[in-house]
């Protein structure tokens, strides 16, 4: 049986750092209050002027190609999971391709808002199971400052800019993509979502006047959905595929909010140890958190090892992938 394994990974964060304190001076807020509520310190922002979610994944998908020994030219496919393309149309895997010379590869964008990332992994790895293609390059990136309205405390305080890529490749061992959960429930776009920019309210002056382009959140209503669904599929996957809480060795949550990724280790009976975060960082990057993650933490992963990936999104989306790592880690770690 063909599995598709996760054979190298990039990422990429803006040099920018905004702080709570730097927030504090922008919008009624403090470092005790973003903290406490939800574990994050600080975010990127991607300040450069012409730049966009495609150049810094440009950064990524170089790094993974180096790290890995190939080029550009042996890609055949780049999946995007992003809510904040560089365009409407074309998509950002179609700029993507063209910047990083991938001149034999095609792809396509994907929408799941924060679950992209699962979403993108999912669909990435059937790609490789059919036998048809060698090489897809899975990405999660958001640009979240562009749809931020930095006088919303309600938003301006979780979220940041940055993302990654891996590199899927067959494998006969047992190892790669395993399994995988998803899920959505299309009454949740109520609770977050961007209003305007799309066919249902086109851009106008008026659009803009009201900052109907800028993402909207129920905040009280958004946590108690992820709180139940992002732990409960996380326990789903487990008891599907016979896996105890010791057969775990690392569990990957989407770094939405501290106390939530608490909840869905403790759902899955994971000791808090076994759960990587770096939310105190980067804040909230959307698509971006979980190959955020798996760069930051690759020294970690060894041949074998088992992961449980899960995420919770605006729309509502969430899910669970379980992958079993392919390589180690330690020769390529930050």
């Amino acid at each position: 049986m063909i599995r598709a394994a996760i054979t190298a990974v990039g990422g990429h964060v803006p040099d920018f750092i905004l702080d709570n304190e730097g927030l504090s001076k922008m919008v009624d807020t403090n470092d005790e209050w973003i903290t406490t509520r939800t574990g994050i310190k600080e975010r990127r922002i991607l300040k450069v002027p012409g730049k966009a979610t495609s150049d810094m994944m440009v950064i990524a998908i170089e790094e993974l190609l180096k790290k890995r020994g190939i080029t550009a030219m042996d890609l055949d496919m780049i999946i995007v999971g992003t809510i904040t393309g560089d365009y409407v149309f074309p998509s950002t895997s179609n700029v993507i391709c063209d910047k990083i010379g991938a001149k034999n590869a095609w792809g396509y964008d994907l929408s799941a808002a924060c679950s992209g990332f699962l979403y993108a992994l999912a669909t990435g790895s059937q790609f490789i199971e059919t036998g048809r293609y060698k090489k897809v390059v899975v990405v999660g990136v958001d640009m979240m400052s562009s749809i931020i309205n930095y006088e919303d405390r309600a938003t301006c305080v979780i979220f940041g800019d940055g993302g990654g890529a891996v590199l899927l490749e067959p494998t006969e061992e047992d190892l790669g993509v395993k399994d995988f959960i998803l899920r959505a429930d299309g009454a949740g776009r109520n609770y977050l979502y961007q209003a305007a920019g799309g066919s249902l309210m086109p851009p106008t002056h008026e659009t803009v006047e009201k900052k109907l382009h800028y993402v909207h959140q129920e905040g009280q209503t958004v946590f108690k959905h992820a709180v139940v669904n992002m732990a409960e599929v996380s326990a789903e996957i487990m008891e599907k595929n016979n896996l105890s809480s010791s057969d775990i060795t690392w569990l990957l949550p989407h770094q939405a909010n501290k106390r939530i990724c608490e909840a869905t280790a403790n759902r899955m009976g994971l000791s808090l140890d076994k759960m990587l975060m770096n939310i105190e960082r980067y804040g909230n990057t959307t698509s971006g958190t979980i190959p955020l993650l798996l760069w930051d933490y690759e020294k970690l992963f060894k041949k074998g090892d088992n992961i449980i990936i899960s995420a919770f999104g605006g729309g509502f989306t969430w899910g669970s992938i379980w992958v079993k790592w392919a390589y180690d880690g330690s020769q390529y770690g930050k």
